[in-house]
C-alpha cells in the first residue's frame, strides 16, 4: 500500500512508464505468492497417519519445500508420510491434494508452461516467461514437464479422448464431415542417418533425402457448412508408427461419434495419392466419398506436361492450362485428360515420367469428378490436413538442428493438437485430474485396516 500511496501523494508521473508497470507487476505477483502460500498449506493433512489409496502412511517428517507456482516460487512448510515399505518415496498429502505436477509445478503454472511449450521451444519459453514477469521457470524443468503429461495421457489417451468427444456437439449448419490423412518427414535422432547413408551410398544409391527421419502422421476431421465453408476442425498428430496405426483409430473413433450424433451428414475422404492412404479410407470408411485432393491432381498434371513438352515451354503452359480447366469444369472432365495423356504416352513411350503420371490418374479416376463434387458442396482439396501438417508438426518439430525420438515430439504434438482443435482446456482438466488424489486422516492407526496397494493411472 505504500507503492500505492506514494504514487497518489506524487504531482508528476513516473520518469519511466514501462519501470512503473514493471514494479506494480511484481507487487501484484507478490501479493499473489503470498495469498497462495497460504492457501497451499491449507491442502496439508496433520494426523499421526493417512490413509491413501487402502495404504496406511505414517507421519515421519515436517519440512519446507519449494513449489512453482503462476506468481512465482513459493516456500511451504508441509508434512510427509510413509507407508514404511523401504522403497517408495514419502508421500506428502498436500501435493495429492492439490494437485502438484512433478513435485514442483502448481496447477495453474504447470498449464501456462505447457500451453507455451506446445507452441514454443523451451528456450524461447523460457524467455517469455522471463519477460512477463511471475514465475521463471527454467528451459529445463518446461522440457521436462510435457514429457511427464503426456506419459499419462497415453495411458489413458482412448478414455480422455472420449470424454472430449463426449462434451462437444456438432454444428447444427454443418452438412458434410470431411476426413483426410497425410503424412510430413520429422528428424529422428535414432533415424541410423549414417548407417542408412552408408548403406545407400554401397549400393550405389542416391545419398541425399530423407535418412534419419520418420513420416509423423496427421489427421483433420473437417465439418462444412451449406456455403462449403468450415465450421469446424479437429486436428490429430502422431510421431512416426508403423501404417499410421494409432492415427488411423483416433481419425476413425472422432469421425464414428460425429456420424451418430448426426447421420444424415454426408461423408467425404479427402487426401492425396498415396495407396496407403486410401487402402485404409476403402477399409475403414467404405460409404464414404472418395476425394483425391484436386491441387495434387494438378501438380501431377504438370509433371507430366512437362515430360512430354519439357519444363517451361509455351506448348506444356498451354496445354496445362487448358487441361487444368477441363479436369476442374466440365463434366467427365477427367476421362480428357486421360486420353489426352495416353497420347502423349504413346506418342514419347520413353518418357517414363509420362507413364508414371498416366498410371496416377487412371488409379484416382473415380475420385477425381470435380465437377459434380463442387456442384454437391463437397471439399475437392486437402488443404486443412496439408494445413495441419505445416502448422501441427512442420513448425515446432522442424527447425535447425532439432532431432526428435518418439516420446519428446509426442509430448508436443498431444497438447499442440488439442490447442489447434479448441480442446486444450478440456485436456488439460482431464491429464491435471490424475495428480490429484483423496487423502484420509487418520487418528488411530491401530484401528485402521490397511489393504494391497494398487497402482495409480
Amino acid at each position: 500500500m505504500s507503492f500505492i500511496e506514494a504514487r497518489r501523494r506524487s504531482d508528476s508521473p513516473s520518469a519511466d512508464l514501462a519501470d512503473f508497470e514493471t514494479d506494480v507487476r511484481e507487487l501484484c505477483s507478490a501479493v499473489e505468492r503470498a495469498v497462495t502460500t497460504e492457501e497451499l498449506a491449507r491442502f496439508d493433512v496433520r494426523a499421526p497417519a493417512v490413509l491413501v489409496e487402502g495404504v496406511v502412511h505414517r507421519f515421519v517428517l515436517r519440512s519446507e519445500c519449494e513449489y512453482l507456482t503462476a506468481a512465482g516460487t513459493v516456500r511451504v512448510e508441509r508434512n510427509l508420510y510413509s507407508d514404511r515399505s523401504g522403497g517408495n518415496r514419502a508421500l506428502c498429502p498436500l501435493e495429492r491434494r492439490a494437485g502438484i505436477i512433478r513435485g514442483y509445478w502448481t496447477p495453474r503454472a504447470a498449464q501456462l508452461a505447457t500451453w507455451v511449450t506446445a507452441h514454443l521451444v523451451p528456450g524461447e519459453a523460457e524467455q517469455l516467461f522471463g519477460r512477463l514477469g511471475g514465475m521463471t521457470p527454467s528451459r529445463s524443468t518446461l522440457d521436462r514437464l510435457p514429457k511427464d503429461l503426456s506419459e499419462r495421457w497415453e495411458r489413458r489417451r482412448g478414455e480422455f479422448e472420449q470424454r472430449l468427444r463426449v462434451a462437444e456437439e456438432v454444428p447444427q449448419d454443418a452438412v458434410v464431415v470431411a476426413a483426410s490423412l497425410d503424412g510430413v518427414m520429422v528428424p529422428m535422432k535414432a533415424g541410423k542417418r549414417k548407417e542408412k547413408r552408408t548403406e545407400a551410398e554401397a549400393a550405389g544409391k542416391q545419398t541425399r533425402g530423407p535418412a534419419g527421419y520418420g513420416e509423423a502422421a496427421c489427421a483433420t476431421l473437417t465439418l462444412y457448412d451449406h456455403e462449403q465453408a468450415p465450421r469446424h476442425t479437429l486436428r490429430m498428430g502422431r510421431m512416426p508408427e508403423p501404417k499410421k496405426v494409432t492415427i488411423k483409430g483416433m481419425l476413425q473413433a472422432e469421425l464414428t461419434a460425429v456420424v451418430a450424433e448426426r447421420p444424415e451428414l454426408e461423408v467425404v475422404a479427402v487426401a492425396d495419392g498415396a495407396r496407403d492412404n486410401w487402402r485404409y479410407f476403402e477399409r475403414e470408411l467404405p460409404d464414404a466419398v472418395q476425394i483425391a485432393d484436386f491441387y495434387h491432381a494438378v501438380e501431377h498434371l504438370g509433371v507430366a506436361l512437362a515430360s512430354a513438352y519439357g519444363e517451361g515451354s509455351t506448348r506444356q503452359k498451354s496445354q496445362f492450362k487448358k487441361l487444368r480447366y477441363i479436369l476442374e469444369y466440365e463434366a467427365a472432365g477427367i476421362n480428357t485428360v486421360i486420353r489426352s495423356l495416353r497420347h502423349l504416352r504413346d506418342r514419347f513411350p520413353r518418357r517414363t515420367a509420362l507413364r508414371r503420371e498416366v498410371k496416377y490418374f487412371q488409379r484416382n479416376r473415380k475420385r477425381m469428378r470435380y465437377l459434380e463434387f463442387t456442384e454437391r458442396g463437397w471439399p475437392i482439396g486437402s488443404g486443412m490436413v496439408e494445413a495441419a501438417c505445416k502448422t501441427l508438426v512442420t513448425q515446432r518439430l522442424k527447425r535447425s538442428g532439432m532431432r526428435w525420438n518418439i516420446e519428446g515430439g509426442q509430448a508436443v504434438l498431444t497438447f499442440r493438437s488439442a490447442a489447434q482443435s479448441q480442446r486444450f482446456d478440456r485436456a488439460w482438466d482431464l491429464v491435471a485430474s490424475t495428480y490429484r488424489t483423496d487423502v484420509l486422516r487418520v487418528d488411530d492407526v491401530d484401528n485402521v485396516l490397511a489393504f494391497k496397494p494398487r497402482r495409480v493411472a
